[in-house]
């Protein structure tokens, strides 16, 4: 992978830019996305945040060999830090972290989100972590993506300002934010070879629940997977 030959799945949050954006990636690393976005004329300019030494002098390095040191600015800092108070931006990416972390960075930074008009949200696990947040902060989600990429499967979130409630009008509202009102929609074969294999996962964890005996702590969880079997199973059928 480098700048002129993206992974599958930063293809796809690139392919989500809005056009001639100006963008702010966030955990770049190595500076693929932003790079590849300006030369093949799909953003004007963007921001790379970076909060350790490695990853932060890696895109440096990616940005000067590529010559964009004028539209693209390196910088170093915690998440949504790194925009300045009052600066333009179209969107936000932020990819290849869990959902929870990828939810912790909007909250913390939610007040620099105020002009920004879209987000795009590749979490490598807990995407139900972003979409309870959306809900809560009035964020639309307006596209999602699932795909398989070297055994991995990913899912993408696009989200703009709007009805948060309105992609959920047609499904009930937990199955929703855990497995995607627009995933479970189109039940694509990723996705359902993803849930067929989770349900599978929780089914084992019940047995050993039930071989385990009786414990408030047990009692607990057995409520809760046996909760989310019951809505993805639902889905699915």
């Amino acid at each position: 992978m480098n700048e002129l030959k993206l992974s599958q799945r930063l293809e796809k949050v690139a392919n989500y830019l809005p056009e001639n954006s100006i963008f702010a990636d966030i955990g770049s690393d190595h500076a693929y996305l932003p790079c590849h976005a300006v030369l093949e004329g799909k953003a004007q300019g963007a921001i790379v945040g970076e909060i350790t030494d490695g990853p932060f002098y890696s895109a440096q390095k990616q940005v000067l060999r590529c010559e964009l040191s004028d539209v693209i600015s390196v910088r170093k800092g915690d998440g949504l830090s790194v925009i300045e108070d009052g600066e333009h931006l179209d969107c936000i990416t932020i990819a290849g972290m869990g959902g929870g972390l990828i939810k912790k960075i909007l909250e913390e930074g939610k007040k620099k989100l105020v002009n920004v008009k879209r987000l795009v949200l590749q979490p490598n696990i807990h995407a139900i972590y972003i979409r309870q947040w959306l809900l809560e902060n009035d964020w639309e989600l307006i596209d999602e993506t699932i795909l398989k990429e070297d055994s991995k499967i990913y899912e993408i979130l696009v989200a703009e300002k709007g009805d948060p409630l309105k992609p959920y009008q047609n499904i009930e509202l937990q199955a929703g934010l855990l497995v995607g009102p627009i995933l479970a929609k189109e039940k694509s074969p990723i996705f359902q070879k993803k849930w067929s294999h989770e349900i599978n996962h929780w089914k084992t964890i019940l047995k050993q629940l039930e071989d385990a005996g009786y414990t408030y702590e047990n009692n607990d969880k057995y409520r809760e997977v046996t909760g989310q079997l019951q809505l993805v199973q639902e889905v699915l059928s």
